[in-house]
């Protein structure tokens, strides 16, 4: 945050494509690379969400890194010994360095790293999951949804602008605002798009078509976490998401579709946001709430019609070992 200027993200990213034709360099291939995210980052939560909804949890391993992380970048705190068991590094910054030893932009998640070199391959974030859907078929579960469907793209792609313009990076131009003058604008584009948004949502059930797709869960991510770190931590506090009624649902019905809230680590997206934004939140204190039981509420959204999984089927029940712990999630791991 720079103390009279709007916030802008810097959007460096590592732009090389992992291709079902290998056309870049980097074939997709069962095994060889590892998605590394955090749960507290909504740009990486993204990720984790098209993997299980398209079933490449074997095909693409996940390395989770812990919720904080200082100038150095994450760490894999969660892990024996502090180290990745695969990659066996302490920190995601050592894969970028690998790649490019003067790497000097945003060493963030998700990253995909190729396994035998230990090199970052891409941090692009909004291709990742679009990739994910168009390159990696071969290894897509029986019944996996298309979240990218050939004749909804133009829409979805025109929903997806807006909603990372306004929204998805709107809460941070908000809470990294540097003046008055940047946070009232962009405090005043966001609600303006979540009021257009929830009269889009009055009407149908999901953004765009009537099942699920990427846009939503572009969406999703932002939603999930507003009541916990934007409303306050950002100061994006109009209404809370539990007071917006339309959204509030959709949000619910998302969170109660399988490969959406068995995701989410509430506990990780608190810390996140208040342990490592000191300038915004010095004394470093994770407030306790809000209340979560909510999520579970009913939320009538299937009166609406549509089905999240249109012809497909539901992923099956979360592996053991990335189930979120039960104290982190209403769900109750």
């Amino acid at each position: 945050m720079n103390a009279g200027t709007a916030y802008t993200r810097d959007s460096r990213y590592l732009t090389d494509r992992i291709t079902a034709d290998g056309r870049e360099g980097f074939p997709v291939e069962a095994g060889r690379y590892r998605l590394v995210v955090s749960r507290a980052c909504p740009w990486a939560s993204r990720a984790v969400i098209v993997r299980r909804l398209l079933g490449l949890e074997d095909a693409l391993p996940m390395a989770v890194a812990g919720p904080t992380h200082d100038e150095r970048s994450w760490t894999f705190d969660l892990d024996p010994g502090g180290r990745d068991p695969v990659l066996g590094i302490e920190r995601l910054q050592e894969a970028y360095f690998a790649r490019d030893p003067g790497y000097d932009r945003g060493i963030t998640v998700p990253a995909i790293v190729d396994v035998p070199t230990g090199k970052v391959v891409t941090n692009d974030f909004a291709r990742i999951t679009l990739d994910m859907s168009l390159e990696w078929t071969e290894h897509h579960r029986e019944g996996a949804p298309e979240l990218y469907p050939p004749d909804l793209r133009p829409e979805i792609d025109a929903v997806n602008a807006e909603v990372y313009q306004d929204v998805n990076n709107g809460v941070y131009r908000a809470g990294f605002a540097g003046s008055q003058e940047a946070y009232a604008s962009a405090y005043e584009r966001l609600f303006a798009r979540l009021d257009l948004l929830a009269d889009r949502l009055t009407t149908s059930r999901y953004l765009v078509g009537d099942t699920i797709t990427e846009a939503d869960v572009r969406l999703f991510t932002t939603l999930v976490r507003f009541d916990s770190v934007y409303h306050g931590h950002f100061k994006c506090n109009r209404r809370k998401l539990s007071e917006m009624p339309v959204l509030w649902a959709y949000a619910r019905d998302l969170f109660q579709t399988p490969g959406f809230g068995d995701t989410v680590d509430f506990d990780h997206i608190k810390r996140h946001y208040h342990l490592v934004h000191r300038d915004i939140n010095p004394t470093g204190i994770v407030p306790a709430g809000p209340d979560l039981s909510g999520w579970l509420a009913p939320h009538d959204r299937s009166s609406l019609g549509g089905s999240p999984f249109g012809r497909g089927t539901p992923p099956e029940p979360v592996a053991p070992e990335e189930t979120v712990p039960a104290g982190h999630t209403p769900q109750g791991g």
